[in-house]
């Protein structure tokens, strides 16, 4: 009966209602009644980035391959972080882009998306994972989202056959960066890490090339190592963003290659010298090479571990009883270190306390 009147009072079925709103994570004014994320932070968007565009704000790119660096990037702001296939020479020692694997590619991206939550994620489609046909390259593309965690792909080149498979991602609801003018995937047929539109054929192409993947419905386009003049027509006939390395200052956005800004020295191209394109804001490789080079050396000569980085102690009572156990056991050398190791820790403790008081 009890059951029967909370059930017909309006107040009842109200607060009820409220109760359960207040218990559940689901969404209250959305289209969708799915879990919203319990995160503060959001991630950027092409729309967003299409306004940036619009108002001819710059666009901020840098490549990341592993959750450090993604937390870098997070850090900072980045609009858009790409996880390119250039972790095969920056990361794995490899000479050229294209030994990496997309199973290789899926591990970095998974690393990258759990450290970067605010910018784009693009992922780099590897060598070898989308020319065969559309299929392939779709297949491949929602892998980089469904177990990549990538927002969107990247692919290179723009012959007939990479124009259909851009226009297939997309129209499998798959946002796709094009990239054009030096591409290192097809340096087989460039002949080597070549510079491109540097005649009027090859400045021609590069737009044309640029304009077919826009109407593929490519959100934007890399522009590689092409002379300023050639990047500046480009932008300017494109609706989409392009976004530069080596291609001047007249793109709507920038990329490099975080080993290559930071000065980590670890390209196998690049260990003595940078690409001539690339600033570098820092020289974390002599930083690093420096505190590495201090810690073998500390090792060497004892001072490290001291007594302030051997932080977990035993008490002098614990450690006579430990000594005497040892003992009865038979291990009287065993015994004999653990004595001289917590004299020693004391000495160590006292002469540094006093280097502190003075």
């Amino acid at each position: 009966m009890a059951c029967l009147l909370r059930a017909r009072n309006p107040c009842y079925s109200l607060m009820r209602r409220i109760r359960i709103r207040c218990m559940s994570n689901v969404p209250e004014n959305t289209v969708y009644s799915g879990p919203t994320s319990q995160s503060s932070t959001k991630r950027v968007t092409l729309s967003q980035l299409r306004q940036k565009h619009r108002a001819s704000q710059p666009i901020t790119m840098v490549t990341a391959y592993d959750y450090p660096a993604a937390v870098h990037l997070d850090t900072a702001g980045v609009d858009i972080c790409l996880v390119g296939d250039s972790a095969a020479m920056v990361v794995h020692g490899h000479d050229t882009t294209l030994p990496i694997t997309l199973e290789e590619m899926l591990v970095h991206c998974r690393a990258v998306a759990r450290g970067a939550k605010t910018p784009l994620l693009v992922g780099d489609l590897a060598f070898g994972t989308y020319e065969s046909s559309s299929n392939q390259a779709v297949d491949t593309a929602v892998r980089m989202l469904k177990e990549g965690g990538m927002d969107a792909i990247k692919l290179e080149g723009g012959s007939p056959s990479r124009i259909v498979a851009a226009k297939a991602i997309v129209e499998a609801g798959i946002a796709v960066m094009g990239h054009v003018g030096l591409t290192p995937q097809a340096i087989s047929v460039l002949g080597g890490f070549r510079p491109q539109g540097k005649n009027v054929a090859s400045a021609v192409k590069v737009v044309e090339t640029a304009l077919a993947l826009q109407e593929a419905g490519c959100f934007s386009v890399v522009l590689e190592c092409v002379p300023a003049p050639v990047a500046a027509a480009t932008t300017a006939t494109l609706q989409i963003p392009t976004i530069g390395i080596g291609a001047g200052p007249f793109c709507s956005g920038q990329v490099l290659v975080y080993h290559d800004l930071l000065g980590m020295l670890q390209h196998p191209h690049h260990a003595k010298v940078t690409p001539k394109f690339c600033k570098q804001y820092a020289r974390v490789g002599d930083v690093i090479n420096k505190a590495l080079l201090e810690y073998k050396e500390d090792v060497i000569n004892g001072s490290f571990p001291d007594a302030h980085h051997s932080p977990y102690k035993i008490s002098k009572t614990d450690a006579d009883v430990f000594s005497t156990e040892l003992q009865r056991l038979g291990l009287d050398k065993a015994a004999s270190a653990a004595s001289e190791a917590v004299q020693k820790m004391d000495t160590t403790k006292s002469t540094s306390e006093g280097k502190q008081t003075k």
